[in-house]
């Protein structure tokens, strides 16, 4: 008889571990409520390099009649724009198509897709509810938490996709913002405030550590400053943000030290959150770390043996390519089979 699993969501961890127990012949069902392929395909890794692209672009063009290009015409790219709503389109097409393709792997690989918000409901039981209601309840050998993470949204922060923004609300935008402050500087603010100084914007970083990019290089984060600056990007360093008003015209950021920094549009990149909560884990006991990630030992089990968690719901190192090894691991293991427990100190 096939076992039974059930994964909740369908990111690098949910779709990587689906694929392992699809070929180890289990029975198996994902739940997710947004197209396979998790944050960094639909949201993050796969549209903010396609962002990069577009906004590298637009810096050609506005050197090309230095450089002695012409159109067809003759006239020089003295007047390029950008169609930002065609820009994003475009990017989060990329994402869309490559989600797609991870649906097609794992159809073939005999893998249910339910599209639906799932939760533990019961002793090895799931239901999954969809978007009309409908509720279909599953039962489950093991179940795999992979519910990813979401931004980090500060106390003073109201995201509503006008003119306080989070990453995912950007590629909504009807225009390129005139003045767009970012607010925080790791990989994904360094991003976005990159594209958009590209693309035309008055941009303020505001970095709460001496040097961009803390977690990296310092003397590779040193030369992206430097980049960025030369570009025209205004850097506040040692600059934390604690306060965020907002008028019809223009936001209002409140530093720390007193000071305040003014734009058209903020950007909070502070971080992300794991989605560890509303997914019925004290229905079986789950416990949750300091920073509300599920506690997992070196193969993916949490404190109820048969639910495991993988990804970023974990908390630890919140990376596509670390993701799909936990979600690996944790069903290799869950289905019997001889599998090297993950070493977090030679991760990197």
């Amino acid at each position: 008889m096939k076992q039974k699993i059930v994964i909740l969501g369908g990111g690098p961890a949910g779709y990587e571990a689906a694929l392992v127990a699809g070929e180890l012949g289990a029975d198996v069902t994902i739940v997710a409520d947004e197209g396979l392929g998790g944050n960094c395909v639909l949201w993050d890794c796969v549209p903010s390099k396609a962002l990069i692209v577009a906004a590298e672009a637009m810096g050609w063009a506005n050197i090309a009649d230095k450089l002695g290009v012409r159109v067809a015409e003759g006239r020089a790219f003295d007047r390029s724009y950008v169609d930002f709503p065609t820009v994003a389109n475009g990017v989060l097409s990329l994402g869309s198509d490559q989600s797609k393709d991870i649906e097609a792997r794992v159809a073939s690989a005999g893998v249910r897709l339910i599209r639906a918000r799932g939760h533990i409901s019961g002793y090895h039981e799931v239901t999954a509810v969809s978007e009309d209601g409908t509720e279909e309840v599953l039962e489950a050998e093991y179940v795999l938490v992979a519910t990813g993470s979401t931004a980090r949204v500060l106390p003073f922060f109201e995201p509503d996709g006008e003119r306080v923004l989070t990453g995912n609300q950007v590629y909504g935008l009807p225009e390129v913002p005139e003045k767009l402050i970012v607010v925080g500087s790791g990989a994904t603010g360094a991003e976005f405030a990159h594209a958009f100084v590209r693309f035309g914007s008055e941009v303020t970083l505001v970095s709460s550590r001496d040097l961009i990019l803390p977690t990296e290089d310092p003397d590779a984060a040193q030369v992206i400053e430097d980049v960025f600056e030369r570009r025209g990007m205004t850097i506040l360093r040692n600059a934390r943000a604690v306060s965020c008003e907002r008028t019809d015209a223009e936001v209002v950021i409140g530093l720390k030290d007193g000071g305040t920094v003014e734009g058209t549009h903020v950007l909070f990149t502070v971080g992300q959150v794991p989605v560890s909560r509303g997914i019925g884990l004290e229905n079986a006991g789950v416990e949750l770390n300091d920073w509300g990630g599920i506690d997992v030992d070196a193969v993916g089990r949490t404190s109820c043996r048969w639910i495991y968690a993988a990804g970023d719901v974990v908390g630890r190192m919140m990376l596509a390519s670390v993701a799909a090894m936990q979600g690996r691991t944790a069903m290799w293991h869950a289905l019997g089979q001889a599998v090297q427990p993950i070493r977090w100190e030679a991760v990197a």
